[in-house]
C-alpha cells in the first residue's frame, strides 16, 4: 500500500530539508504541525511531515486545514494492522508504540524515495525508534517532546527510578525524587507507571533510555514558563550522567486559526458577543450539569457522547467522530436544558476551542489539562479548572495549580472518584467570582505575554529554533 502524498507549492531548491514524523492522535499531530509551520516560516526551510493517521474525524479536519496553507508537504503513511499484536483493550501508549514500531519499514521507504534528501530529522516521542534512519543520511536527529520540562525530566529519569524502586511506584511511602525538580507526588505519576508489569510501562521505559541518544530534544514550553526545571535539566552535575542532549524550548506552539474570529458569526459567537467580559466558563467535556447549575455562572459546555471503555483514554483515536444532537438531552438532568437557555450554550461533541478561548467574554476553562489545551488556555490568558483523568494530565494539573498558580482543582481526584456537585460549584466560583480567580487571571496574562515575547525576534524560543537550524 502506497503512502498518500500532498505536495505544496514550496520550491524544491531550498537548501535545508527538515523531515518530521508524527505518531497518531490529535494530541501528537497538532504540536508537530505547528512546529512544522514555525520551521517553514521562520527558518525558510523545506519541511516534509510524515503522519500516521488515526480514525479521528477531528484529526482529518486538522490535516485538511493545514494542507490549505501550502507551507509543507504531508505524507500519510498507511496505518499498520496491529490487531494480532495487541489486545483490543491495550492502553493507548502500548497501541501507539506498537504502531510506530510497525510503521518503520514504510517510513524508511518513503524517506528514501524523497526527491530532495533530508538534512535534519525530527521525530515525536513515540517515533524514537525511527531516529536511526538519520544515521543513514549522516544528518542530525532530534526528538520533539510536545509537553513541558517536568514531563521530560520524569521521562529521562525513569531508567534510574526503574533501578532504585523495587515495587510499584504508587506503593512508595514518599514522593519520587527527580534531580533539581519538584518531587513527583505518587498520585501524579503518568499512566504507564501505574503498573510495572503492563507493556505500556516497558514502552515508556524504552523512551527514557533511547531519547537521550538524540542530538537534541525539543520541548513545547519556553524559558520563562519553567526557568527552574530547564536550568536543572541543563546542570551537568545533576543530569550529566543521565542525558547530555541539548534542550531546545521552542514553545508555545499552539493551534492558530486560519480565519479571524469575526468571520465565524455562528449562534455561539453571537451569544458570546453579548456576554460581559471574562464572564463565561468554557467546558470541554464531562457530566457537570448540577454543579454548573448551583454555581449560577455563564458557560459554554461541549457535551460529548459518553464512551464505553475500561479506561479514561478510550476515545483517543476517535475524537470528533460522533455529533448527535438528538441524544443530547438524554445525557443531562431533567430541566437542565430549560435552565441553561438563560445562562449558557450546550454544544454536542465538538467546538472551535481556540476561537472560543480567545473571545473576550471567556474568563475560565474547565479542562482535562492535556498539554495542548493547557497551552491554548495560557496563550489566550485564560485560567483553568483542572480536571485531570489520564496520561500525564495529573502531572500537568499539579504544575498549573502549585507552580504556575493559574488553576484550581478539586480535592477529589476525578480519575478515582466522582466529584460532587457542591465541590464543582465551589471551584467554578473560586475561578469566576472570587478574588483568587482574579489573581490567577492576572497571572496567566503575564504568562501569555511571556509566550508572545518568546517568539519575538531575539525571544528565547526564536533563538532556540535558530540555534537548532544552524
Amino acid at each position: 500500500m502506497l503512502a498518500l502524498v500532498f505536495v505544496s507549492d514550496m520550491e524544491s531548491e531550498m537548501e535545508t530539508h527538515v523531515v518530521l514524523l508524527s505518531s497518531p492522535g490529535l494530541g501528537h499531530l497538532t504540536p508537530v504541525l505547528e512546529l512544522a509551520k514555525r520551521l517553514a516560516t521562520l527558518s525558510n526551510s523545506k519541511v516534509t511531515i510524515f503522519v500516521v493517521p488515526s480514525l479521528s474525524a477531528a484529526e482529518s479536519l486538522v490535516i485538511q486545514s493545514f494542507m490549505s496553507l501550502n507551507l509543507c508537504r504531508i505524507i500519510l503513511l498507511p496505518p499498520p494492522d496491529i490487531s494480532h499484536l495487541v489486545h483490543a483493550d491495550a492502553a493507548v501508549v502500548t497501541r501507539i508504540a506498537v504502531i510506530m514500531h510497525e510503521i518503520k519499514p514504510a517510513f524508511s521507504s518513503a524517506v528514501s524515495a524523497l526527491s530532495v534528501p533530508p538534512t535534519l530529522f525530527i521525530v515525536d516521542l513515540f517515533g524514537y525508534e525511527s531516529m536511526d534512519f538519520a544515521d543513514q543520511f549522516k544528518i542530525p536527529k532530534f526528538v520533539y517532546i510536545p509537553s513541558h520540562a517536568g514531563f521530560l525530566a520524569l521521562t529521562l529519569y525513569l531508567p534510574v527510578l526503574d533501578e532504585v524502586v523495587k515495587g510499584e511506584y504508587v506503593d512508595e511511602k514518599d514522593a519520587l525524587f527527580i534531580p533539581g525538580c519538584r518531587p513527583l507526588q505518587l498520585e501524579d505519576v503518568v499512566d504507564p507507571m501505574l503498573c510495572r508489569s503492563d507493556q505500556q510501562y516497558l514502552e515508556y521505559l524504552n523512551m527514557g533510555i533511547k531519547i537521550p541518544m538524540a542530538d537534541g530534544i525539543l520541548l513545547n514550553t519556553w524559558e520563562e514558563l519553567e526557568p527552574a526545571t530547564l536550568a536543572a535539566l541543563r546542570d551537568d552535575k545533576l543530569w550529566g550522567g543521565i542525558s547530555k542532549a541539548p534542550i531546545y524550548p521552542v514553545g508555545p506552539t499552539v493551534t492558530t486559526p486560519n480565519r479571524p474570529i469575526d468571520s465565524n458569526k455562528s449562534e455561539m459567537f453571537l451569544w458570546l458577543d453579548k456576554q460581559p467580559s471574562e464572564s463565561v466558563l468554557y467546558i470541554s467535556f464531562g457530566r457537570l450539569a448540577l454543579g454548573l447549575q448551583l454555581s449560577q455562572q455563564r458557560f459554554i459546555w461541549v457535551v460529548r457522547t459518553p464512551v464505553v471503555a475500561k479506561s479514561c483514554d478510550g476515545s483517543f483515536f476517535t475524537v470528533g467522530n460522533d455529533c448527535n444532537d438528538e441524544r443530547l438531552a438524554s445525557y443531562l438532568p431533567e430541566g437542565f436544558l430549560d435552565w441553561s437557555n438563560n445562562m449558557g450554550l450546550i454544544i454536542s461533541d465538538w467546538a472551535p476551542q481556540v476561537e472560543i478561548l480567545r473571545h473576550q467574554s471567556v474568563g475560565g476553562f474547565l479542562s482535562h489539562c492535556g498539554w495542548n489545551s493547557t497551552l491554548e488556555s495560557i496563550t489566550h490568558g485564560v485560567p483553568l479548572i483542572a480536571w485531570p483523568l489520564y496520561a500525564e494530565q495529573r502531572m500537568n494539573a499539579t504544575l498549573l495549580v502549585e507552580e504556575l498558580k493559574i488553576a484550581v482543582r478539586s480535592k477529589t481526584l476525578p480519575s478515582k472518584e466522582i466529584v460532587g456537585r457542591e465541590e464543582i460549584k465551589l471551584m467554578v466560583k473560586r475561578l469566576m467570582v472570587d478574588e483568587e480567580g482574579h489573581t490567577m487571571r492576572a497571572r496567566v496574562k503575564q504568562f501569555k505575554l511571556s509566550g508572545e515575547k518568546a517568539w519575538n525576534h531575539n525571544g528565547s524560543s526564536f533563538k532556540a529554533l535558530a540555534q537548532l537550524m544552524r
